[in-house]
Order: structure tokens, then C-alpha cells, then sequence
């Protein structure tokens, strides 16, 4: 799931120069997320309600809906929803396809400041231990998986339901995402970055151990 790699919490994404009004609503959504987060670490996910977010955050609990349709959006959703696709589409054609993926993660993980990767570790915790926030998560995966085999498709020419192409996108995105749940369920006593190489070179090698 590179939403949880390449959608992490950072004043602004990477790519095209934004305008005044655009940057204003990433504050927006970066300032609800930061109190969000700050509020669930010291209360817990259930026991903060969406207008105790707000209030942390100083806007309306209506703004907040606004950024984020459930609560659940706020752990999972920010500015870096596009980056997969973007990033697909911007690697070599020919490129291998587990190769393209490991560059965009490893990309996004080094564009982190510390604050981003702590707010990644909380949202690691989050989705282990919520079970809203896991089905939420499931949803987005399967998104993110169907974006992926249309690129697919269309760099080979293959249809859009081609089994092979759906496995494919499937299994990349598990790996990646169970390579930054070890991360960071190890207290990051483990890199990122390894735990991406290493998931990345099972895949590699076929599967084999």
C-alpha cells in the first residue's frame, strides 16, 4: 500500500509549484491532521471525537468534514494520494514494474522530515489496532491496486481485467505495505528503507525464501 509510504503528512508535494489558495488548504488539512494525531496519541483513536479535533485544529468541525469525509480520512488521506499514479507514469516504460515501485517509496520515505515519519508510525499503530481504520485501509489498497493495473495495462497492452496484471498490482502493494508495518512495529529499531529493499527483493526473486 504505498498510501502509506508515499501519502505522508508534509507541507506540500512534491512536483509543480502551487498557488496561494492551494497551499492555504494543505495548512488546512495539515494542521487538522497534526492535532488529530496529537489527540489520539494522548486520549486514543475512539475516545476523540471529530469536534475536540476541530477545536485543536481551530476550524469548524463542518471544515473538517469538508477535508475529510470520516475520521477515518484523517489517518489516511493527505497530499500525497497521487503520488503512485504520478509516479508510474513518470518511470522508464520499460522498466520492471517491482523496480518502479521501490523508487517511488524510497523517494517519498527521503522527502520525510522526522515529524513526517513519527505521524507514519502513528498511523502504522492506527491501522493495527483499529478496526475502522483497517477496512478504510482495505478500500483504499484495492483503489490503489486497480489504478495500477490500468498502468499496467497500458504500458503492455494487455486489457485492464487481465488476471496477471491484477496479481501482479495485488501483491506489490501487500508487500509494501507489510514491509512499512514491520517497520514500524519495530519501534523503528529497523530502516525504512531496508524494510523496502527487502520487501521489494522477495518479490524479486520469486517468492522463494
Amino acid at each position: 500500500m504505498l498510501r502509506m509510504a508515499a501519502a505522508i503528512s508534509a507541507s506540500t508535494p512534491p512536483g509543480a509549484p502551487i498557488g496561494r489558495r492551494e497551499r492555504k488548504k494543505i495548512q488546512t488539512r495539515q494542521a487538522i491532521r497534526r492535532a488529530a494525531y496529537r489527540l489520539f496519541e494522548e486520549h486514543g483513536y475512539d475516545a476523540t471525537p471529530v469536534d475536540r479535533i476541530a477545536e485543536a485544529a481551530e476550524v469548524s468541525p463542518s471544515t473538517v468534514f469538508r477535508y475529510f469525509p470520516a475520521k477515518e480520512d484523517i489517518v489516511l488521506t493527505d497530499e500525497y494520494d497521487a503520488v503512485l499514479e504520478t509516479g508510474i507514469r513518470a518511470r522508464p516504460a520499460d522498466e520492471p514494474v517491482i523496480e518502479s515501485v521501490r523508487q517511488i517509496s524510497i523517494e517519498a520515505l527521503r522527502a520525510m522530515t522526522a515529524e513526517d515519519r513519527g505521524e507514519l508510525v502513528q498511523r502504522v499503530r492506527l491501522i493495527r489496532e483499529v478496526p475502522a481504520i483497517r477496512g478504510r485501509t482495505a478500500e483504499r489498497t484495492a483503489r490503489d491496486a486497480a489504478m495500477l493495473t490500468t498502468v499496467l495495462a497500458e504500458r503492455s497492452g494487455r486489457p485492464a481485467d487481465d488476471l496477471e496484471l491484477r496479481v501482479i498490482s495485488a501483491v506489490i502493494l501487500a508487500a509494501l505495505q507489510e514491509a512499512l508495518l514491520h517497520w514500524g512495529e519495530s519501534g523503528r529499531t529497523t530502516d525504512a528503507e531496508a524494510s523496502i529493499h527487502r520487501a521489494m527483493d522477495v518479490l524479486g526473486r520469486g517468492l522463494t525464501l
